[in-house]
């Protein structure tokens, strides 16, 4: 177990040690930072790396098992009210407890938390039933697809612009380090019954779906309250000096992380309790072994958020409020996609996803070509969010033309890089967006007097939308290759035939 722990931790240096570089260098080079604001990034950044292989060593041995068995459980059931409850059920309390909607939710005016949050959760919940009915029926996912997102761009003309870009935002931040590993694995549970030839392709699907939910509630929600500003409460960077600073600000901040996240991992608790008591056979090593699971999730969430939050968050606000003020305001957007290139490697949901396709496809595309796809995708997204921020440009002109490729997309690459491309897409803005990213674009767009709801926010929608592009052309680069293989394969039986039948000749 500590090996595996030595692995989580090193891929996690591996994925933050760039991000910081980054700000070291802009610290040294254009925004100069005081010496206690980069002690508190550097502690952040220790505690992130920590925090990550924890929470990802935590997630394999307890909620991807756990997804598993109630997939294969709902499999397993022939009354599809109980497919349509469970799914809604556990769709809207793993919402509930994300920690990412709490983020976003705290920004939004007007509108109080709880209704808000109940929306966002009743929209997960919903489109999980439909996921998982769409599983078990058979129904196409780039069709199913095409339909939702042609409802949400038409329903984007009918709402308050200054309400379109967070409710884009909350398909974005429903798909987080608690939820995702969680549906998932359901998906692999649901398909693993089947032996047909799209069981591997249908096992991806239930994230992007489930990102459409919270979309389309928050777009009718947004119908009835009226947004006009962000109430956005920065958070302040901690005033260090001594050492003693440091530890001092730690245990004044654990502690608030500690009852957050208890409150993210208490509701898969008892979803775990139920499905124990529910199952024939109980293994006390495997139950164990699970209980572990959690604990190693719970410690590696709060090590993570709090690593995030006092380190993170307020030097990413700082450095948009900088760069935004400055004379080289422009650098934004250069700063900003080389950001976001390095920042999707370190969030914990891209790496679940990886393992996860890698596992599906027999390797076929490897977690590295995952990455790098995402990555381009990311860096694009965070370059026009930027670019947003500097000209005032609606988002919905955006989303319409990057949802209006996507789509096109799905109709021309094999079925499987539909379903892992639009998994991508909500996986890519978890935690590290929602903390690093958005205060960046807060930062600067207050900077720069713009207005909050119009112009910064709509960050994580972009960053959910620019990896359907990239996957799925990684898909039609694939689909080419296996083409050209297939060609070159047919020319040579050819060949060896016809020199069987020129041997054959001469022997006559």
């Amino acid at each position: 177990m500590n090996q595996k722990l030595k692995e989580k931790s090193l891929e996690s240096l591996s994925s933050v040690l760039p991000i910081v570089g980054i700000v070291l260098l802009l610290s040294i080079s254009l925004i100069p930072m005081e010496l206690g604001t980069m002690v508190m990034f550097f502690v952040g950044a220790l505690m992130l790396v920590f925090g990550m292989g924890l929470f990802q060593l935590g997630a394999e041995i307890s909620m991807t098992p756990l997804g598993k068995k109630i997939g294969r459980k709902i499999a397993g059931t022939n009354i599809l009210l109980i497919v349509i409850l469970v799914s809604f059920f556990v769709g809207a309390v793993t919402t509930m407890a994300e920690p990412d909607l709490q983020v976003l939710a705290n920004q939004v005016p007007d509108i109080p938390n709880k209704i808000l949050i109940m929306m966002v959760a009743i929209g997960v919940g919903i489109f999980l039933a439909l996921a998982v009915s769409r599983i078990l029926f058979h129904i196409s996912f780039p069709s199913m697809i095409a339909i939702l997102y042609v409802i949400v761009i038409i329903l984007s003309f009918f709402i308050p612009s200054q309400f379109l870009a967070v409710a884009f935002d909350s398909g974005g931040v429903t798909t987080g380090p608690v939820t995702v590993p969680f549906i998932m694995a359901m998906g692999v549970g649901l398909t693993c019954v089947r032996s047909d030839s799209d069981a591997g392709s249908d096992s991806f699907g239930l994230v992007a779906l489930s990102s459409v939910g919270p979309v389309l509630a928050v777009m009718l929600l947004g119908l009835f309250f009226k947004p006009q500003q962000a109430n956005y409460l920065a958070s302040d960077i901690a005033n260090v000096i001594t050492t003693r600073d440091v530890v001092y600000t730690l245990l004044m901040e654990l502690p608030k992380y500690m009852g957050e996240v208890l409150l993210s991992i208490f509701p898969l608790l008892l979803v775990f309790i139920v499905v124990q008591c529910t199952s024939r056979h109980i293994y006390k090593n495997q139950v164990k072994q699970m209980l572990v699971g959690f604990l190693y999730t719970y410690l590696g969430l709060v090590l993570f958020l709090c690593g995030v939050n006092i380190g993170f968050s307020p030097v990413g606000a700082f450095l948009g409020q900088e760069l935004a003020s400055s004379r080289l305001k422009w650098l934004l957007v250069p700063i900003g996609m080389l950001i976001g290139y390095y920042l999707v490697k370190a969030e914990p949901a891209i790496q679940i996803l990886n393992r996860q396709v890698q596992d599906v496809t027999n390797g076929v595309i490897s977690g590295k070509t995952m990455n790098c796809c995402l990555s381009i995708g990311v860096a694009i997204s965070v370059g026009l969010s930027m670019f947003r921020i500097l000209t005032g440009i609606s988002i919905q002109w955006i989303v319409i033309i990057g949802y209006s490729i996507a789509l096109i997309l799905s109709r021309l690459v094999p079925k499987i890089f539909v379903g892992i491309a639009f998994d991508s897409g909500g996986v890519a803005s978890g935690p590290m967006t929602t903390t690093f990213l958005l205060p960046l674009s807060i930062g600067a767009c207050e900077a720069l007097g713009g207005n909050l709801m119009t112009d910064a926010f709509g960050v994580v929608a972009l960053v959910s939308l620019t990896p359907l592009i990239a996957i799925q052309i990684m898909g039609l680069q694939f689909k080419y290759k296996v083409k050209k293989m297939e060609k070159s394969m047919a020319d040579n039986i050819d060949s060896q035939d016809d020199d069987d039948i020129i041997e054959l000749g001469g022997v006559g």
